[in-house]
């Protein structure tokens, strides 16, 4: 995969971070890493990367540490020789990650796949997790739901395979169709497509839509893992014209977190952190000083 650094695609005042890389089980794992305070562990799902919680990072790195790695084959992360890219192997990699840099007491805000990533770790190591920010995502099996196996049937499959590869469909349609508030600039566009400039560079971005269906093991893990952090302090953000995580599994994860701020994004979409950065940074502000300090 070729190597990129963000200045030849991103401007930087959109990207204006310094770019950190860690060497971990033969991969290169860039991340992002600003400001003190307390831990937040900010983790992204398909087909994003670190670039995703820019706006976020940017408001809140006064007042926390943001960190936010990027998986192996997304974003500025560069795989090893043979790496499978399945979402169990993602968490062992941030597993490894937060070992890496010492990380404890840590806030994991997490989105799309980065929910079942992010609570394998919190859920195999409570004792380090301090809190929760649940964006829409899911942490269980979808063995049954027709609405999760479709998806995963035809962009897991034969034909998404063949779109995602050829056309970098992923990135080029469903970002666009999936932020709701506001039309998706050309720049943010390129920043977003540019991770994945060949057809086998585009591989990981159909693995995890096929692995809706495949990771079911992985997923039942995560679901068991739930158990052990049902008492964490937990801040629900919810995108409400989501398309994929609807009312069903905000209400799913209010029942597990009992002890849960919601707070609902009205009128975004899929990707929360480009409709409402701004709403999703004072919600964490406010919930901090009311539930964590």
């Amino acid at each position: 995969m070729a190597e990129y650094h963000p200045a030849d695609w991103v401007p930087q005042s959109l990207f204006p971070f310094e770019n950190r890389f860690v060497e971990l089980d033969g991969h290169r794992i860039h991340y992002v890493d600003e400001g003190t305070g307390p831990v937040l562990l900010l983790l992204h799902g398909n087909p994003t990367w670190s670039f995703l919680y820019r706006d976020i990072i940017l408001r809140l790195r006064n007042s926390f540490r943001c960190i936010a790695p990027d998986y192996p084959g997304f974003g500025l992360s560069h795989p090893a020789p043979g790496y499978d890219f399945l979402p169990s192997s993602h968490a062992r990699i941030i597993e490894t990650f937060a070992d890496s840099l010492a990380l404890d007491n840590v806030t994991i805000m997490m989105q799309d796949w980065g929910g079942p990533i992010g609570l394998r770790f919190a859920g195999k190591h409570p004792g380090r997790v301090a809190g929760l920010v649940i964006g829409n995502t899911w942490g269980w099996p979808i063995d049954g739901d027709p609405h999760f196996e479709r998806f995963s049937s035809l962009m897991g499959g034969r034909v998404g395979r063949v779109i995602i590869r050829r056309f970098n469909a992923f990135v080029n349609v469903m970002i666009p169709m999936n932020v709701k508030r506001h039309r998706v600039p050309s720049e943010v566009m390129k920043a977003y497509r540019n991770p994945f400039p060949t057809p086998d560079s585009r591989e990981p971005t159909w693995i995890f839509p096929r692995e809706i269906r495949g990771s079911s093991v992985f997923l039942a893990q995560v679901e068991a893992g739930l158990g052990s952090l049902t008492g964490k302090p937990a801040l629900i953000v919810w995108g409400d014209r989501d398309i994929a995580f609807k009312e069903k599994e905000r209400q799913h994860f209010e029942e597990i977190f009992k002890a849960h701020n919601t707070v609902i994004l009205h009128g975004a979409g899929h990707y929360i952190q480009e409709d409402a950065p701004d709403e999703i940074a004072t919600a964490i502000t406010s919930w901090w000083k009311e539930k964590m300090t």
